[in-house]
């Protein structure tokens, strides 16, 4: 049964409130955030065509079904993926995410349900049983965090009953803790060419079934070699035809893929519509090399950095999903701690988030 709709109007309201005092000091607050000197995006030609066109109809049209929690907020959560919490040093989640600064995480449900970067001595967390879900419910209450997603996975080429059942699984939980987005990934592992956009197409359309009658949806990740191809995006989305599915927009992915700099604004402006949750992540490449197309993934772990210290101005990228309308969170994804001496990499994340919280 689902949850009434003054309940999820009262829920978005909270997670969308102030941080609570006692919880994020808000260093950055009222703070210009990092000068990013090597940014200069262009606007590209963002044609509407037909398609897109039927998408944000129906996109609108689902938007007055969908509970206050889908609605557009004056401030986005600033949230990190859970891995990066035990980076912190701190004795368990919550101690990390309070040193972190920020308003929740992105959570990491494996397909027992398990949230194993969601660490905790007393106990381990799970969204496996009733009884799970409710401490993992009662203990974000607790703390004034959100899940702003859940990040599954995904091996959808090699298994796709046991995917699509896993996913189903994972939606009643997202229901349960008031979760709006999934984040899930087409990447393939086994088929290649041109097989890969009818399975795509296929399997999208499979787990949008597994939604239907919920304010849930999905946000595929453009990740690796194929979803950070606009053109194959395009084709994926006007398939399925369903508002259920977004995107995960990952800033930098593109930038790794090989697009020039001063054409990621015209992408960052085409799929902003379209995304539902982000990763924030950022890199620094030689200037010879920005504003021309690259290999794919070319010297990513020599030139991975902090968000402050990149190539991507993540104050435009605010400013373009602002414009588009953007009800979800900024969260952190970071890539670039390994070449730092362990002992900074918690400065560094706090940094990151600090940044972020400038943005939003």
């Amino acid at each position: 049964m689902f949850m009434r709709m003054n309940l999820l109007r009262s829920a978005w309201d909270k997670r969308h409130a102030p941080p609570h005092p006692a919880l994020s000091p808000q260093e950055g607050r009222g703070r210009t955030s990092p000068t990013v000197t090597n940014c200069v995006l262009h606007p590209g030609d963002h044609t509407v065509n037909p398609n897109r066109r039927e998408f944000l109809a129906a996109l609108a049209v689902a938007g007055a079904t969908l509970p206050a929690w889908s609605a557009p907020a004056a401030r986005w959560p600033v949230t990190c993926r859970d891995a990066h919490l035990k980076a912190t040093g701190q004795p368990d989640c919550w101690a990390a995410m309070k040193f972190l600064g920020v308003d929740g995480v992105e959570l990491d449900v494996n397909e027992k349900l398990e949230c194993s970067s969601l660490y905790y001595p007393e106990r381990p967390y799970t969204l496996a049983d009733a009884d799970g879900l409710k401490r993992v419910k009662e203990d974000f209450r607790a703390q004034g965090r959100i899940i702003s997603a859940f990040c599954m996975h995904n091996r959808l080429d090699e298994r796709l009953e046991e995917e699509v059942a896993w996913t189903a699984r994972l939606v009643k939980a997202a229901v349960q803790l008031e979760v709006g987005v999934i984040r899930i990934d087409v990447y393939p592992r086994k088929i290649t060419g041109d097989a890969v956009l009818p399975f795509a197409i296929k399997a999208c359309r499979q787990l949008c079934d597994t939604a239907a009658g919920t304010p849930v949806r999905f946000g595929i990740e453009n990740h690796g070699k194929i979803t950070n191809d606009p053109e194959f995006l395009d084709k994926l989305f006007d398939a399925v035809g369903s508002p259920k599915l977004g995107l995960t927009l990952d800033f930098m992915n593109f930038y790794w893929f090989g697009h020039p700099l001063n054409e990621l604004e015209g992408i960052f402006r085409k799929f902003a519509p379209r995304a539902f949750h982000t990763h924030c992540k950022n890199l620094r490449y030689p200037e010879d090399r920005r504003n021309v197309r690259r290999p794919m993934g070319w010297e990513y772990q020599k030139h991975a950095a902090p968000l402050y210290d990149g190539d991507i101005d993540y104050r435009r990228a605010a400013a373009i999903l602002r414009q588009a309308g953007y009800a979800g969170d900024l969260c952190l994804e970071n890539e670039c701690l390994k070449p730092f001496p362990k002992e900074q990499h918690p400065a560094i994340l706090k940094k990151e988030i600090e940044l972020l919280r400038s943005v939003v």
